[in-house]
């Protein structure tokens, strides 16, 4: 016998789940894609892209995955023998660095491990070292689904600014926009790219690269760029076909114009508070839990993880045991750990990754809450009692 049937719910860093009215907006016929509201439609997402990115500079959009965009990115600011700055805090800024390599750009690389944020002593060490300017950007991750660790990005900007470095600034907001607060312009960052099955909350289908002048400018000395990936057509194209160089990807538009729509009528700063209360919720019961057995936050100190994502040890064997159990048992998938854990005094078994992104609410993160502490209880995982009790406390005080 199961309690899993019923709904089920994806509690996975992305995608994210998908809201009724976003799927309601794609349920619909194929329509013309050369003229008509399709065409006003797609126009009437690039403010309220640039709304969410606090940003007043320029997005390209792509039929593409996160990883797409990440190409998109090197292609139109970078050469071949270009070198770059990697700083790694999990599994995705390294393989930004291994793409960048295969594309034949020189990738020096800072590894911070997978329980630790970017130490900007180091990266100004690095730059203060790089007297030639041979670094022509700086990536890195806000938030890095693999460890839950937050980057401070606006700490990144000043350490850049403090060494005099020209290189351009590259943030993955992949996992994170519309849920941790970011601030494009105000944090001095060049480009940023994302997806749209998370924060976004529209199906994985469509990439953005959003980009100020400084990096346009690069496009002019870019070698790399490609007719596909050239970002410049897209920006302010002066035939609709251009956006997306060819068709257009129909049903995912509406299904982001609404979440846009979405976005807009809660407030982005709402947004963002209902993600942060909802991750200390869960921060609050891995606390509680790990006061009597073995569960921890992979990133120790609260002010650095992430307010998407939560990686967490459960202890040797626990995260597979407890994935498991929730699936089978309530009707809750949780992520998979994906190598970024591996090295933090633990085995990947030991690890799980909870999704708080996008649309969710209390009662679902209370859900897989409470699912967690049924799981444990079950499988006479040690734990400390009122975890519940705990999250319950963040919910009242909001």
């Amino acid at each position: 016998m199961s309690l899993a049937n019923g709904r089920h719910y994806l509690a996975i860093p992305g995608p994210s789940v998908m809201p009724d009215r976003v799927l309601q907006a794609m349920h619909r016929p194929a329509p013309n894609i050369y003229t008509g509201e399709l065409v006003d439609l797609t126009h009437s997402l690039v403010p309220d892209l640039k709304s969410v990115a606090r940003t007043s500079h320029h997005v390209a959009m792509y039929i593409a995955n996160g990883h797409g965009v990440w190409e998109a990115a090197l292609a139109n600011t970078l050469s071949r023998g270009d070198k770059i700055l990697i700083l790694a805090t999990g599994r995705f800024c390294l393989g930004w660095g291994e793409m960048a390599a295969a594309m034949h750009i020189d990738c020096e690389i800072i590894d911070f491990g997978q329980r630790a944020d970017i130490d900007m002593d180091r990266v100004a060490t690095a730059l203060a070292a790089d007297k030639a300017h041979k670094i022509k950007a700086v990536m890195a991750v806000q938030v890095d689904t693999s460890t839950s660790v937050r980057n401070d990005i606006l700490a990144l900007r000043k350490t850049l600014d403090a060494a005099g470095h020209p290189a351009l600034l590259f943030s993955d907001n992949i996992a994170c926009l519309a849920c941790d607060a970011f601030h494009m312009d105000d944090w001095g960052v060049d480009v940023m790219v994302t997806g749209s099955q998370k924060g976004l909350m529209t199906p994985p289908g469509m990439g953005f690269v959003f980009f100020n002048d400084k990096a346009d400018r690069a496009r002019d000395r870019a070698d790399l760029a490609t007719s596909y990936w050239d970002w410049r057509p897209r920006m302010a194209p002066d035939e609709y076909y251009k956006f997306f160089n060819g068709t257009a990807p129909t049903h995912h538009l509406y299904g982001l114009r609404e979440a846009l729509d979405m976005i807009k009528e809660e407030g982005i700063e709402n947004v963002w508070h209902r993600h942060a209360t909802l991750a200390r919720a869960v921060w609050a019961a891995l606390d509680t839990w790990g006061a009597g057995g073995p569960v921890r936050a992979n990133i120790a100190d609260p002010a650095k993880r992430s307010h998407a994502v939560t990686t967490a040890n459960f202890g040797a064997g626990n995260g597979l045991r407890l994935r498991d159990w929730m699936t089978a048992n309530a009707g809750v998938t949780l992520g998979i750990p994906l190598g970024g854990v591996e090295g933090t005094g633990g085995r990947k078994e030991d690890f799980l990754r909870i999704g708080h992104m996008g649309h969710v609410n209390a009662h679902m993160v209370m859900g897989v809450l409470a699912g967690l502490q049924a799981g444990m209880a079950a499988l006479q995982i040690p734990h400390g009692a009122g975890g519940l009790d705990a999250a319950v406390q963040v919910i009242a005080e909001g």
